[in-house]
């Protein structure tokens, strides 16, 4: 039984959210195991504090990187669990509308924005003034997410148990407003990013209806930062060769043309908003094999 390869097939074959899931577990994974080694050594592990975003512009200063880990980052089995549960739920109902790179870049810049109000809020408003804490969990990305695919299709019913269906709107408004009670808490810092991840949500839907995707940039890098690091560990081959993988199902089916039509729709809301010349090079080559078909 080849777990190893099992996993790295799922991973390289799988979407977006499957990936984002595996790295989120991989990490949690792989920091419990040096912490075993850092205790059997009768060390403290610096680990976290490394990799969390840090509430002091000083420190933040010193570890610029920790905006993005620690969006990655979980302490507890409860913490990842419940996490990777909104996760699957959400980014599931995402995909049933949009493409992988698009979770990718709400996931990310939710993230980010999760950190920037968390750091902004620290540092402006007294009540934080003496407190120095550190924030680490992909929550605020999940809350984009989730906000996302609700103001897109806020009358989509989701089916929760004890309660029966209710519409996604009502979902995604009581979590915002759990978090913006919960600042009086104990994880003030948390709930705050909670509500940085939310604005993002909306704002992207907001500006993707304008034909603006604002998270395009952030996943055209990385994926040419992923592009570069496979080539330094992969042989490229002079010949490329493209498989268009058919539908494993009916719903992936419809998924697909659900999406393909948006996009359509998209398209010709531009045009009659801007006219032809306003839109790109991809969209009028879809718009062009969409009226061949």
């Amino acid at each position: 039984m080849d777990i190893a390869g099992d996993i790295k097939r799922t991973f390289k074959e799988g979407s977006v959210l499957t990936r984002l899931i595996y790295i989120n577990i991989g990490v949690f994974l792989l920091l419990k195991i040096i912490g075993v080694f850092f205790l059997l050594s009768g060390l403290s592990m610096p680990v976290y504090d490394w990799l969390s975003v840090p509430s002091v512009t000083e420190v933040l200063a010193q570890r610029p990187w920790t905006p993005i880990t620690y969006m990655f980052l979980h302490q507890g089995f409860i913490h990842l669990l419940f996490n990777m549960l909104g996760l699957y739920w959400f980014g599931q109902l995402f995909l049933y509308h949009f493409e992988g790179d698009k979770m990718l870049g709400v996931y990310l810049m939710g993230g980010l924005w999760g950190a920037f109000l968390f750091i902004l809020a620290y540092n402006v408003f007294p009540a934080f003034e003496s407190i120095r804490v550190p924030m680490l969990g992909a929550s605020a990305s999940i809350f984009a997410i989730l906000v996302a695919v609700a103001f897109y299709d806020p009358n989509r019913e989701i089916h929760l148990f004890f309660i029966g269906g209710i519409p996604l709107k009502y979902v995604a408004a009581f979590y915002v407003l759990l978090s913006v009670i919960g600042i009086s808490s104990t994880n003030a810092g948390g709930n705050i990013a909670h509500l940085g991840g939310a604005f993002w949500g909306w704002f992207y839907i907001y500006q993707l209806r304008k034909g603006k995707d604002m998270g395009a940039g952030l996943v055209n890098l990385v994926n040419k930062i992923g592009e570069f690091l496979g080539g330094l560990f992969k042989h490229k081959s002079k010949m490329k060769v493209t498989y268009r993988k058919p539908p494993r199902d009916d719903h992936e089916y419809n998924r697909q043309k659900h999406q393909q039509q948006d996009e359509i729709n998209r398209i010709l809301d531009k045009i009659a908003k801007s006219g032809y010349e306003s839109l790109s090079k991809k969209e009028k080559e879809l718009l062009f094999k969409q009226g061949k078909k």
